[in-house]
């Protein structure tokens, strides 16, 4: 018998930055079991806040009470932490990257399905609302043939200085590429560049050319003078924005394609855009009740085990790319599996209403999302 989300239990290990997001979130929800960390004395702050137990890794695995394990730790831990858990048989939630080494990866992958436990990656904006409606715009041909992909994600920090730039930003943009293009790349060529250390990219500039003819092109810098988080979709149709720093209500806009052609020759023209009107929505929180509702009716999660690993071959090809200063080509792999065309219950609803409005004559009527 499936068991009620409220009766999934949920331990987190790792407490920084990122992980006390989790931990806030998942107590929201109901699902907060226990929780870990390195620093004991961090940990008996997080237990007292949160009003529940910190638990060593090993009393976690070994807990039969804990239906699932979230992994928020430093990313050089993330491949220890998760092969144990998957070992111990428990459903695993693990921060990106999946590792930091593509053989790692594929463990890991192999592992889960030996064990038959679920394996999540967390490649956040799969989960957000925006890019939802972006994905569904391009699912339901408003958009188009893709022809081109641009992606930039740009802050002033955190610098980091076990993993570069590319693997602290890139997987996220990574994975909504794949989400977008339902193929991977066959050849990608990058560059990086190390100002603040010998062995550490700060900036990446990343180009990937996909089997369909679709450009994709992705820029990360933890050493920019402002924040931007910003992707662009450009298809036969139209194009849209993604601009993930801006308010809700100018998050998600649609343009007209902006090139007409007048005796033969293309001319640009203004183009107009309109926004899609989305109510706010916590990503995370998204993210969470996934995890805990695949756990529930063990199913597939959107950012599975496969996902995560598809990723990770583009992740470590661009590295590869950056090292040798040579373009790499991919071995064919077959398309991408259907799962980030399914959404959440809580995303799918708000979606198919953002998308009931569109009024530009090029855009077709926007079919619900099943």
């Amino acid at each position: 018998m499936a068991e009620s989300n409220k009766d999934i239990k949920i331990a987190v290990v790792g407490c920084g930055n990122w992980g006390k997001n989790l931990i806030r979130v998942l107590h929201k929800m109901g699902n907060l079991h226990s929780i870990c960390d390195k620093s004991i004395e961090r940990a008996k702050e997080f237990s007292q806040t949160f009003e529940v137990p910190h638990l060593s890794f090993d009393e976690i695995i070994k807990d039969q009470t804990i239906s699932g394990v979230l992994v928020a730790s430093p990313s050089a831990t993330h491949y220890e932490y998760t092969r144990r858990c998957l070992i111990a048989g428990k459903n695993t939630f693990v921060e990106k990257p999946l590792a930091l080494a593509i053989d790692n990866a594929c463990e890991l992958y192999k592992l889960a399905k030996e064990n038959d436990c679920i394996l999540m990656v967390g490649h956040l904006l799969q989960y957000h609302l925006a890019f939802n409606a972006l994905k569904q715009l391009n699912n339901n041909g408003t958009l188009g043939k893709l022809q081109y992909i641009c992606s930039n994600r740009l802050n002033l920090g955190k610098f980091r200085t076990e993993e570069n730039i590319w693997w602290d930003y890139a997987p996220h943009d990574v994975s909504m590429i794949l989400s977008l293009t339902k193929e991977m790349p066959e050849h990608v060529s990058a560059m990086g560049s190390n100002f603040l250390e010998h062995t550490v990219a700060d900036i990446t500039s990343t180009h990937l050319n996909f089997p369909s003819g679709v450009q994709a092109h992705i820029f990360v810098s933890w050493l920019h003078p402002f924040k931007e988080q910003k992707l662009v979709v450009v298809g036969e149709k139209a194009m849209a924005i993604f601009d993930d720093c801006a308010d809700w209500s100018e998050k998600l806009k649609l343009y007209p394609y902006p090139v007409e052609w007048i005796d033969g020759q293309p001319q640009p023209c203004d183009p107009k855009p309109q926004t899609i009107a989305l109510s706010p929505q916590e990503p995370l929180l998204n993210e969470c009740q996934h995890f805990v509702d695949c756990i529930a009716k063990h199913k597939t999660p959107i950012t599975d085990a496969y996902e995560g690993l598809q990723v990770m071959r583009i992740l470590n090809a661009a590295i590869q790319s950056i090292e040798t200063h040579q373009t790499v080509k991919l071995a064919p792999e077959p398309p991408t599996h259907d799962q980030n065309d399914k959404l959440h219950d809580s995303i799918r609803e708000h979606v198919n209403k953002a998308l009931e409005g569109l009024e530009h004559p090029f855009a077709k009527s926007a079919a619900p999302i099943d």
